[in-house]
């Protein structure tokens, strides 16, 4: 009996860790944390990105950087994107995907997932950018939970920013088909299907993901980046 029983719970013991072991073996790396070996930045302002204590740190003027590495091609249509994020005081940053290199500019392909809690831009961590937006202007003039402008662009109105300055947050990115969530330290800030007939120049494609420094008061550290193909 006692010998049943503990081969039933080594063999409990042996699954959870195979199914650990293929949980986290389904997400690839996209960042060694020792050098930006497989991404390609901007020439516009390229020194904005840096590796330092094991982080790639967006520093500096307006600039993009873009993982043109061999996981996946850097060709991501449906994925997992995990990455660690610590932004500072002031940063503006975001993380780009279905995106494409770009030498200067602004990108003009993909989705910006936004990375900001103070910067003056009240659009903050957790917006699909310029699509369905976490709010959190200096002063408001009126109150409510969600609007609607003419432009079709969903504002939330929040009293802050789901991301804290100097505090390392979660920050989960997944498309699926036409669907696009957005999870803030596990909190979900978007769940956003692209309409049929949808317009605009940004749309669900596939692309790669890129990483932003958009002024020079930008100081913001990512770790951890890593992707699931699904």
């Amino acid at each position: 009996m006692k010998s049943t029983l503990f081969s039933l719970v080594y063999c409990l013991f042996a699954s959870v860790v195979v199914a650990q072991n293929s949980s986290s073996a389904d997400f690839i790396p996209l960042f060694d944390g020792k050098s930006l070996k497989g991404w390609t930045a901007s020439k516009e302002n390229s020194a904005s990105f840096l590796v330092e204590d094991g982080t790639l740190v967006c520093r500096g003027g307006r600039a993009h950087i873009f993982y043109t590495g061999d996981v996946g091609g850097g060709d991501f249509k449906n994925f997992e994107l995990k990455l660690k994020i610590k932004t500072t005081a002031n940063s503006n940053s975001g993380v780009y995907f279905h995106t494409k290199y770009q030498e200067e500019g602004w990108p003009k392909i993909g989705f910006e997932a936004q990375v900001n809690s103070t910067h003056t831009d009240p659009r903050k961590t957790g917006s699909l950018y310029g699509i369905v937006n976490m709010w959190a202007p200096v002063k408001t003039e009126e109150s409510y939970l969600a609007k609607v402008d003419k432009k079709g662009e969903v504002f939330i109105l929040r009293p802050k920013a789901p991301s804290t300055d100097d505090e390392w947050f979660d920050y989960h990115i997944k498309v699926q088909d036409n669907t696009i969530v957005i999870k803030v330290n596990g909190e979900t800030t978007v769940d956003w299907t692209q309409p049929d007939g949808w317009t605009k120049n940004r749309r669900i494609g596939s692309g790669t993901v890129g990483l932003q420094a958009h002024d020079p008061t930008c100081n913001v550290h990512y770790k951890d980046i890593q992707i699931k193909i699904l």
